[in-house]
């Protein structure tokens, strides 16, 4: 695999994941993932972090992994090589000051420009894979606020688009997509949630993409670290005027 290294010192990893690449095993399938790639590159990362306890026995090992991005996103991800930096970068993410920026292309024109999503996120009743903030979400809701900024906007084939700066505050699994869907601007081409909505601009992804990440090392001093848009948003967004 040719896994991008975005920033690298002696506690922390930052590569650019791409599109199509799963961050870890789900304990069923064989394929290869970014924590495979993360431990032949770096076997002294064996045994940092926490391991996932499967319900037939047996556990997920994801050495190194703090956070993760859906198989379909790429961008920047963050990486611990010592325990000490994975349990500072956790305490980061459980008290959401890590700072994570995203891109995305939605369908739809925003009435508004800049907005906050803040809307409890629990599970499809109509779908196991799948979360919902709509009415008649299953299960315990879980707070969830996610911030938009309308970056440009554009058409493909007759179809109002938007570039979007997305930053979620807290870290539900599929919030961003979820959220967008929501308020009636579901990313392009994402199969699961928008599964009628045409693929446009030559997407054969979900249309998003973890762009930027800021925390903070042991030490205290602040990183920031960014993922050059991948060559899909660049074609998309020339498409669409914007870039």
């Amino acid at each position: 695999m040719n896994i991008p290294i975005l920033y690298e010192d002696d506690e922390v990893l930052a590569v650019n994941k791409p599109a199509g690449l799963v961050v870890h095993s789900d304990g069923r399938t064989k394929e290869e993932t970014l924590a495979d790639w993360v431990l032949e590159k770096y076997p002294s990362v064996h045994g940092v972090g926490e391991t996932i306890p499967l319900t037939k026995g047996g556990v997920i090992e994801k050495w190194g992994i703090v956070h993760r991005i859906d198989r379909d996103t790429s961008g920047v991800l963050l990486i611990a090589k010592t325990q000490a930096s994975f349990l500072n970068l956790k305490a980061q993410f459980q008290a959401r000051t890590i700072k994570k920026s995203y891109r995305t292309i939605t369908h739809g024109v925003f009435k508004e420009s800049v907005g906050t999503i803040d809307k409890p996120i629990g599970r499809s009743k109509s779908d196991f894979r799948k979360w919902s903030s709509e009415y008649g979400a299953r299960g315990e809701l879980r707070e969830a606020v996610t911030e938009y900024r309308v970056l440009g906007e554009g058409d493909a084939k007759g179809s109002k688009l938007s570039y979007l700066e997305v930053c979620p505050h807290t870290g539900r699994t599929h919030q961003i997509r979820v959220h967008l869907k929501a308020v009636g601007h579901p990313i392009l081409c994402d199969k699961l949630y928008a599964p009628k909505a045409p693929c446009l601009l030559g997407f054969g992804r979900t249309a998003l993409h973890a762009f930027s990440v800021v925390f903070k090392g042991q030490n205290g001093v602040e990183h920031k670290v960014e993922a050059p848009l991948p060559e899909d948003f660049k074609t998309g967004l020339a498409e669409m005027g914007i870039i």
